[in-house]
């Protein structure tokens, strides 16, 4: 999705500061305008010749280097720009931030801004817990600082804990709901389901598939981008939880189906994302099973279809599907969206080189409960969310 903004990038002396390299280069190829500011101390983990080679602006670091563009640089910059990302957020320009210190030139642009600002802190997460940074950030919480926080991990500092920088991903994606604010969603609960689920054999061995959960975050993602409260129920995966949804981790399709019917009755939207296994051991070993001198034979049963089930109780709600076919894509589709009562049914051919499981692309074609098909390019998983979300707020 591409958008002609111009964005104030903030990096300050943290390790994660070359996480940030990446996070420029995707805002520049979408067409922003990136400018990026960056403290003395964090030209020490990353040249401003990196940035200004990914934004293609000069990188601004000192207050009193005269620049052509602005009679002064740091009020120019303030006003020219449409958001302020600060990323990394370190504990030392949190506390300056809170307390209005303006002492260099970052500092002294989020004074003279009126644009919204995102910090994005990322430090050792003794720091990060350390009650002064805490308070500091609720402070600018209420000073209507917009504040994403940091995930759980191994940091590079050798610690574990809370401190990581978020995912790259979900920081554009905050960036681009700031700038682009599309609240088409505000009131709905939306019910996102992702991920694979796994059928446990026996303590060790299970039966599951190839998904990742990618296009079901990215669904939720973006609903939450456009104003709705995301319930998003996960089987399990190795991606970040979307900041803000509510996050339900489950492992089998049962225990996903009991879940997603916890939430139903106050759902306005359902998308049904994740790949569900058909499929379950109608036997679950207590111990391992030993390897022997003959074949092992195991004996499955059906799972519940949950969108089926959903679909029998449908109501006023807006419940969309995914098919995954190898082929016969259309007409496999169609039956399946009758079958299950659905009002939309994405469907892809996972055979396809850039489409299914475990990529970032799809290419899909969206049917209609009328039968209007409408084929789409291959585009990122994260666009075509929206794409998605566009045809269910037609429904509405």
């Amino acid at each position: 999705m591409e958008f002609n903004k111009t964005v104030g990038i903030g990096v300050s002396g943290g390790i994660a500061a070359y996480k940030t390299a990446d996070l420029v280069s995707r805002l520049a190829k979408a067409g922003a305008d990136v400018h990026v500011i960056m403290t003395r101390n964090a030209t020490r983990f990353v040249t401003p010749l990196t940035f200004r080679t990914l934004s293609g602006n000069p990188v601004l670091v000192d207050s009193f280097e005269e620049n052509n563009r602005w009679k002064v640089q740091h009020i120019g910059v303030a006003e020219e720009i449409d958001v302020l990302v600060i990323c990394p957020a370190t504990a030392n320009i949190i506390g300056k931030m809170a307390h209005g210190l303006a002492d260099d030139l970052l500092s002294t642009v989020v004074l003279a801004t009126r644009a919204p600002i995102l910090v994005v802190p990322a430090m050792n997460t003794n720091m990060y817990a350390n009650r002064i940074v805490q308070d500091n950030l609720q402070r600018l919480r209420e000073y209507g600082f917009h504040v994403l926080e940091p995930e759980e991990g191994e940091l590079a500092c050798g610690a574990k804990g809370k401190g990581r920088l978020p995912d790259i991903e979900g920081i554009y994606h905050k960036i681009m709901s700031l700038l682009n604010p599309r609240l088409d969603f505000a009131g709905k609960t939306v019910l996102v389901t992702s991920g694979p689920t796994r059928e446990a054999i026996d303590p060790v061995r299970f039966i599951s598939n190839r998904s990742t959960g990618k296009m079901g975050h990215a669904l939720a993602r973006a609903a939450l981008a456009r104003g709705a409260k995301v319930i998003l129920v996960s089987g399990p995966t190795d991606l970040p939880v979307p900041l803000g949804v509510e996050y339900v981790p489950v492992t089998s399709a049962e225990e996903m189906y009991r879940r997603v019917r916890d939430y139903y009755r106050d759902c306005d939207v359902v998308i049904g994302a994740a790949a569900v296994a058909d499929y379950r051991p109608r036997q679950f070993s207590q111990q391992k099973l030993k390897k022997g001198d003959s074949d092992l034979v195991i004996e499955l049963t059906r799972n519940p279809d949950i969108l089926a089930e959903l679909g029998k109780d449908k109501g006023n709600r807006i419940l969309v599907g995914f098919a995954a076919e190898t082929q016969d894509l259309i007409a496999n589709a169609v039956d399946k969206m009758h079958k299950k009562n659905l009002d939309l049914l994405v469907a892809n051919d996972v055979t396809l080189e850039g489409a299914g499981f475990g990529t970032d692309t799809n290419i899909v074609t969206i049917i209609s409960r009328q039968g209007d098909t409408t084929p789409l390019p291959g585009m990122a998983k994260s666009d075509l969310a929206n794409v998605i979300l566009d045809r269910i707020s037609e429904l509405f």
